[in-house]
């Protein structure tokens, strides 16, 4: 079992530095996107054979299309990779495991054939279908963008999936998942076969939040999906999770697994967000906190 570590990055480079430390063994590797607006210099201490900073690098902003385009970079150089890895999990610069590299890859050994990923059919509890069809342009284009924003405040912004979908139903989730290689290879595969649903996420809004899960939640990949493996505090009304404090810290450590159930299932988090370079004192518990599981 090889697992390939996509990471998503803008800052925290002392956290970042602590995940690879976390995870690092001779069956993964780390393959690493920066937002082009943060420095690579504060990154420049973070090296290793196993580590693969992309070359290209996207100015990343949050709710937009750059956000599946720099996953995608990354999906891209793990499956060009030498290495065979059978597992792709896309994680955010803000993550941090809760269980050891040798229990994440025993989980998804005993697992194989399983997709990890958030997902349910639009509409939804806090995926309506306006979230798809809203048309919202990227920072890129300002002057679409903020035409747009004034149009669909008037409620004229607005589009019918199915005229560019197809058959396709739409399926939303959270932004993070664990993949096959398979299901990775199928969803570049099926880009490429049609253009014209990369298309028309590229003017949706939270798009890292529904294309990956529309193209697998139509295909034979969708009976094999369970729930992501990433723990979240999102109790607080908003469109970001809470910061991790000692509270949820001392909540993992008493349980054996730290066990999710919501909308999108049940299972077991083998990651939690967010963490930030502000509350690193938390990741030394949550490493004792491991070693003591792993003991039993």
């Amino acid at each position: 079992m090889k697992i390939a570590y996509l990471i998503l990055a803008h800052q925290n480079p002392r956290l970042l530095q602590r995940v690879i430390k976390t995870l690092s063994s001779e069956n993964c590797a780390f393959f690493i996107h920066i937002d082009r607006k943060s420095s690579m210099e504060q990154f420049s201490g973070i090296a290793g054979k196993h580590i693969f900073f992309s070359t290209e690098r996207l100015p990343v902003y949050w709710g937009e299309f750059s956000q599946v385009e720099a996953a995608l970079l990354l999906v891209q150089q793990a499956l060009a990779s030498q290495q065979h890895f059978d597992y792709f999990i896309l994680m955010q610069g803000s993550d941090y495991p809760l269980r050891s590299e040798t229990y994440i890859h025993n989980f998804l050994e005993q697992n194989r054939g399983l997709e990890f990923m958030d997902l349910v059919k639009m509409p939804a509890p806090g995926k309506p279908l306006s979230r798809i069809n809203t048309v919202r342009y990227p920072s890129n284009q300002p002057i679409r963008r903020f035409a747009a924003r004034v149009l669909a405040k008037l409620g004229l912004a607005q589009r019918d999936h199915r005229k560019y979908l197809g058959g396709l139903e739409p399926f939303s989730g959270g932004a993070c998942w664990a993949l096959s290689r398979e299901a990775c290879q199928y969803v570049l595969e099926f880009m490429d076969r049609n253009p014209h649903v990369g298309n028309f996420f590229q003017n949706t809004p939270a798009a890292d939040e529904a294309l990956f899960h529309t193209i697998l939640g139509n295909s034979a990949f969708g009976s094999r999906i369970r729930k992501n493996l990433v723990y979240a505090d999102w109790s607080a009304e908003g469109s970001h999770p809470e910061i991790i404090t000692q509270q949820q810290v001392d909540h993992f450590g008493m349980q054996e697994k730290v066990w999710l159930d919501d909308v999108y299932g049940s299972g077991e988090a083998l990651f939690a967000r967010k963490f930030c370079d502000d509350n690193l004192a938390l990741l030394e518990q949550i490493d004792e906190m491991i070693l003591r599981k792993e003991k039993h």
